[in-house]
């Protein structure tokens, strides 16, 4: 079971920084994934101090597994001041730790509460409340749940329940009541819909309901879902044994999830062992990238080290929609959870040219970074072998 996981956020309106702060870690090795979401005291620059504190706090304590996530949870809960003016906490947050059989842990301390939903219906999952032993008027409730195939969790700040809040239609805002009906709706519209896809649609929603479309608040919205992993498969640059080609050419074949081909070398491999013809894109290539090509039974064909080497500037940048190969590149990895990278160890003279970046002599140093980005930034699990 994979857990696609994504947050979206939009800053309260004319502030420089968000006040909510999420993180999340995968550890594959483990098997499981933690995640944080944490809402600072106000808005802008205090509050971003406040919650990254408490997140990067929670997140530390709780992946080194020197401390329980309960015990964690009751640290910084028994810690945060009290706001001398507003006499409310300094922040709040939610946490889970959940494996890939589904077991979760989920604690949470002022924030709305999270929403399991099972088979297009909202669970109610029972809970133990833990009393702060430093503030009478804080508490925090611990869940022990488990999550089966196309299970989702969504977690939010109170800038999404809170949202609309005074305006005409929503005096109360929007409230859990219309946040489960919002997402419901949603789900039964689009039942496969993505982590991603689903949290920016909340964001989108709620910044509508706010008037001007101008949040009041911080706005973040966290969902998991829990589902079969999609698996992909990419083979780029030529093979360190030329007498190995039909062995990887097979295994390439054989994957049984999404394939992609970088390299011209690399496919005329894969063309002459599987006997099967490359037919070039006759279309004008746009930017300083060659066009895709196309050959049966592989999903994309694209140039090599250009087209990886503007992916990963991509990627780290967070510039998602491009025209071009390296957008359909990325649009490759960002649908699929599990990535598996083929990369030959042979050296291609082509690349040894002095009048080319540096950054784009060595295939190796790319994958490695693009497979450090898409475990960190986009959450994928990657996996890369060298050939």
């Amino acid at each position: 079971m994979f857990i696609d996981i994504d947050c979206h956020q939009i800053k309260k309106y004319n502030q420089n920084a968000f006040g909510d702060y999420f993180t999340s870690k995968r550890y594959p090795d483990e098997g499981k994934l933690i995640a944080v979401l944490s809402d600072g005291l106000g808005s802008g620059i205090k509050a971003n101090i406040l919650s990254c504190m408490t997140a990067t706090m929670l997140l530390r304590f709780v992946e080194k597994q020197e401390i329980p996530i309960r015990k964690a949870a009751e640290i910084v809960m028994n810690s945060l001041p009290v706001c001398k003016v507003r006499k409310i906490s300094y922040s709040t947050f939610s946490i889970i730790d959940v494996n890939d059989e589904g077991h979760a842990r989920i604690i949470e301390e002022g924030n709305p509460e999270f929403l399991w939903i099972k088979n297009g219906e909202i669970m109610d999952p029972p809970f133990e409340t833990i009393q702060s032993k430093t503030f009478q008027n804080r508490c925090m409730k611990s869940y022990k749940i488990n999550l089966e195939l196309g299970d989702r969790l969504i977690f939010c700040s109170d800038g999404v329940t809170q949202c609309g809040l005074g305006n005409g239609r929503l005096k109360l805002g929007l409230r859990r009541d219309g946040l489960i009906e919002l997402v419901l709706a949603k789900l039964k519209e689009e039942p496969e819909i993505s982590s991603s896809e689903l949290s920016r649609y909340i964001i989108r929603q709620t910044q509508n309901i706010e008037t001007n479309r101008l949040p009041k608040d911080d706005i973040s919205a966290c969902v998991l879902y829990f589902r079969e992993p999609r698996t992909s498969l990419i083979f780029t640059g030529p093979p360190f044994n030329q007498k190995k080609d039909a062995d990887y050419a097979k295994m390439f074949a054989d994957f049984p999830g999404k394939k992609a081909i970088c390299g011209g070398t690399t496919a005329n491999l894969i063309s002459r062992e599987l006997n099967r013809p490359i037919t070039m894109d006759k279309e004008i290539s746009i930017g300083k990238l060659p066009s895709c090509s196309y050959m049966d039974g592989v999903d994309l064909v694209t140039e090599g080290i250009l087209t990886l080497t503007e992916t990963l500037e991509c990627l780290e940048a967070g510039k998602l929609d491009v025209d071009n190969a390296a957008g359909k590149l990325i649009k490759f990895l960002l649908d699929s959870d599990c990535i598996n990278f083929m990369v030959g160890a042979k050296l291609n003279q082509a690349h040894y040219n002095p009048a080319l970046p540096v950054e784009i002599e060595i295939r190796k140093n790319i994958i490695r970074k693009m497979a450090t980005v898409l475990q960190d930034k986009y959450f994928k699990k990657v996996n890369v072998e060298f050939m």
